[in-house]
């Protein structure tokens, strides 16, 4: 062994951090390399020529932590090896409802399959160290757990079941494949058959399977909300305030003081408009329109104003940020800031005075922006309008209407002129419109499913979504323009896999993706105007979205595809979604006057918060995905046997996905119930083909079929061919 006492690069780093401070994490990694074997404790101390017990201590705390972020690996004897030199892979288990799973490496590389045996020590979510063992038969790398790093599930829901005696819970969650078996002491009042909240005890092994107890009593199966109380532990959504945030929220009252609208541009007079949903409750954004004499339009977008309320590292941002989104299940928010702001004091309801950050704009009349501005302002809405009252004021001319909204007319029907404007600049630039249907859950006095109902939009949806995406542009162009780290929303090109399959699929219709290996947003555009003219449109459009990729949050702008944009950021609702309120901080400190080296936020830090709410954002769409199939397969339960028209919306190599028409829920109708011959997968084609009749089933194709089977626990729908 030889010493190689030289200097840490990162020293002074270390020096800042802590008082008595230890080689770095980088310098520990470097002496192991260079000693080329694991080593102990002591030996590592004594290359880094560590004394006292405080040193000894550190060091000690130092490896365990290294240890357990996937850098070491400590071995039988004691000794600590780099993982990547030992051949081992670090990552996180995802698991299967069948039982396998995967690991899924913390650097790139493909997913490592792990056997049924290999997952009887480890449940989804946990984080672990394994080797690779081989190549199956289909050409993926198999793994072997080796060491479990850090556990991801302190928690779980599920449904307790009894037999002969013996009680245990088989999570909601179908990832965790493991029963969890509760002792007697630890099952509360839980009864058969109810859904509990369990911690767990003891956390499986070789020979054992995971130990629990039950801390919470949910309730019923059945029980109406059963399924959002389900999701909000499944997903690990925060749901409950600290006691610190509820107290700050309630301190800032229900009224904005006089002296916090002193220096602010004062637009009460100006005859400001909300236009949302007739379910909406907190009001983000308010506009107003007015054509100038040059045949020019001025806009203004004001958005509540929360950076005022929330500040940064405050009780209610640190709850915000932990939520990064507010969360919208069909018959219930889960909002990202308490009620007392989010409904109250930030939200721009009528006759009010409320503070809010306001993008002035001028548009030209061929639509695109000459010019913007941003205030910080105090505004006083006029009217709380519903999209559904503005479309039939403007398109269907409802005289009702009209009269009773007749001081706000005038500038409604400017802003139609200023929508119908800023469309066709939208179709030249080749935005991509994809017109997917929305469906709503229409409930009961019992909170139960009456009907499934497609949400229209309208020109009044458009007209909003067209001055938000303005709003939204300006925002990115004066965060560029002034150099400061800030989150885009960031729409990559899609891949080239994802290409080549597109194409290989539009070339047998006999359809044609421009632009080469580089396709424009334009060339999107083109296509999806011409599958509208078509009877599978709808096919085409599903397969086109396929191809694109999902949208992020961060700091490196590289623009946005899907709308044809060169820089783009969320800056309109600052009340549900954490980056807006970035945004808005960001914009606040550059119209203040600070210098820019007082920005607090650092690119670094700005990588994190855009990784955390992408997760967030995501988060959300599987937490109300997962509602929204429960309800459906609930709505289902008393429609087995019967019949329905449908359109294939997936095909998979285990069978074809059905869209049922006019209630818009999907089934599964599985390969082995299709008629009496073998099909072969075309992932291509999208498409399933009978080797001896050569029947094929293709996405799209229209087909009738059976309902046969509704799981509620594994929110599953069968479905046959009739």
């Amino acid at each position: 062994m030889t010493n190689k006492n030289k200097q840490d690069p990162y020293s002074t780093r270390e020096s800042d951090k802590y008082d008595n401070p230890i080689p770095s994490r980088e310098f520990i990694l470097e002496i192991l390399k260079q000693n080329n074997r694991p080593l102990t404790r002591r030996n590592i101390s004594k290359l880094l020529g560590i004394k006292g017990e405080e040193q000894t201590e550190a060091l000690r705390r130092r490896l365990r932590a290294m240890e357990r972020d996937g850098q070491l690996l400590r071995n039988r004897k004691n000794a600590y090896g780099i993982v990547s030199k030992m051949n081992l892979i670090t990552g996180r288990v995802i698991g299967h409802p069948d039982g396998y799973g995967f690991l899924s490496p913390d650097e790139s590389g493909d997913d490592l399959f792990l056997s049924q045996r290999d997952m009887q020590v480890v449940l989804h979510g946990d984080r672990a160290v394994a080797r690779v063992t081989g190549i199956d038969r289909r050409g993926r790398k198999e793994g072997a757990i080796v060491d479990v790093l850090q556990r991801g599930n302190q928690r779980i829901v599920g449904r307790v079941l009894a037999d002969a005696g013996i009680y245990y819970l088989i999570p909601t969650n179908r990832r965790i494949s493991q029963d969890i078996l509760i002792p007697p002491e630890g099952l509360m009042d839980a009864e058969n058959g109810q859904i509990v909240e369990i911690e767990i005890t003891e956390q499986p092994n070789r020979h054992r399977s995971p130990l629990g107890k039950v801390v919470t009593v949910l309730g019923d199966h059945l029980a109406p909300g059963m399924e959002i109380d389900i999701a909000l532990r499944d997903f690990e959504l925060p749901h409950t305030w600290s006691v610190k945030a509820v107290e700050q929220a309630e301190a800032l009252g229900g009224e904005i003081p006089d002296s916090a609208i002193k220096g602010r541009l004062d637009l009460r007079s100006l005859p400001l408009v909300t236009i949302d949903g007739e379910d909406a409750r907190d009001f983000d954004d308010a506009v107003f329109a007015e054509q100038l004499k040059s045949g020019s339009w001025r806009l203004w977008v004001a958005i509540a104003d929360v950076s005022s309320y929330v500040e940064p590292n405050s009780p209610l941002d640190d709850d915000a940020q932990e939520r990064g989104t507010s969360v919208y299940f069909p018959s219930q928010v889960i909002p990202m800031l308490p009620e007392a702001l989010s409904n109250g004091l930030c939200s721009l309801n009528p006759a009010v005075d409320r503070l809010c950050m306001v993008c002035e704009m001028v548009i030209n009349t061929e639509g695109e922006t000459e010019s913007y501005q941003f205030h910080e302002a105090v505004m006083n809405s006029k009217a709380r309008l519903t999209y559904n009252d503005v479309a039939a004021m403007l398109v269907d001319h409802n005289d009702e209407l009209r009269e009773k909204y007749t001081a706000v007319l005038p500038g409604l029907e400017t802003m139609y002129d200023l929508y119908k404007v800023m469309l066709k600049s939208r179709g030249n630039r080749g935005a991509i419109d994809f017109e997917m249907t929305e469906t709503q859950f229409i409930f009961d006095d019992n909170r139960k499913i009456k009907s499934i109902e497609p949400r229209e939009r309208n020109d009044a949806h458009r007209l909003i979504e067209e001055f938000m995406v303005a709003a939204n542009v300006s925002a990115a162009k004066f965060l560029l323009q002034n150099k400061l780290p800030a989150l885009y929303r960031v729409h990559e090109t899609p891949s080239d896999e994802k290409l080549s399959n597109l194409r290989e699929f539009l070339g047998e219709l006999g359809l044609v993706l421009g632009g080469g290996d580089e396709p424009q947003p334009a060339h999107y555009a083109s296509l999806l105007n011409t599958a509208r003219k078509r009877p599978d449109g709808h096919l085409l459009q599903t397969v086109m979205l396929r191809s694109l990729k999902q949208a992020i949050y961060t700091p490196d702008n590289v623009g946005h595809f899907g709308l044809a944009l060169d820089a783009y950021a969320h800056f309109t609702s600052p009340i549900r979604r954490y980056p807006d309120l970035l945004v808005h901080r960001a914009i606040r400190h550059l119209i203040s006057g600070s210098k820019k080296a007082t920005w607090r936020y650092s690119n670094e830090e700005m990588v994190q918060l855009g990784e955390h709410c992408s997760m967030t954002s995501r988060r959300a769409d599987e937490a109300t995905r997962d509602v929204s199939d429960w309800l459906k397969c609930e709505f289902m339960q008393d429609r087995v046997g019967e019949v329905y028209e449908g359109n294939i919306s997936g095909v998979t190599g285990f069978g074809l996905f059905i869209e049922l028409s006019e209630i818009y829920i999907e089934g599964l109708v599985h390969v082995t119930s299709l008629s009496n011959d073998y099909y072969q997968f075309d992932a291509t084609g999208h498409r399933l083909t009978g080797e001896r009749s050569r029947k094929v089933y293709r996405l799209g194709d229209k087909v009738n079929v059976k309902v046969v089977r509704v799981d509620l626990d594994e929110k599953k729908i069968d479905l046959e061919i009739v």
